[in-house]
């Protein structure tokens, strides 16, 4: 029987997998089988974490928005500044405001007086 050259088809597609994986540690980054394992954990796990980040940093907004509002009894709480600016129909994101209250607070300040005077 003579002997059978396989194709680099198999080859291509594992060393594709170990780009992916070399940075792994131990067996994680050297065997098949333990790299397709943990590819498919990897891959699974930054799936789920875009969610969860996207989840986290909207808390962070929110948490420095309330610090700042009942710092210098501005407004009394988040809920009120986010109320109304929904009345003053001032569409901004959670972001902006938690960049303006931490970076320049004197801004906020005006911002949240202006809101309130205009009820």
């Amino acid at each position: 029987m003579t002997r059978v050259r396989r194709g680099y088809t198999a080859r291509r597609r594992r060393t594709k997998i170990r780009l992916f994986a070399s940075t792994f540690r131990g067996a994680h980054s050297r065997l098949t089988r333990t790299i397709t394992q943990q590819k498919m954990r990897a891959l699974a796990s930054s799936h789920r974490d875009r969610g969860r980040q996207k989840r986290d940093f909207r808390r962070l907004w929110i948490t420095r928005i309330n610090a700042v509002t009942r710092e210098n009894r501005v407004l009394y709480s988040y809920s009120q500044f986010q109320k109304n600016l929904y009345k003053k129909q001032l569409l901004l994101n959670r972001k902006i405001p938690a960049q303006i209250a931490i970076s320049n607070k004197n801004c906020f300040y005006m911002i949240s007086k202006r809101i309130i005077k205009f009820k």
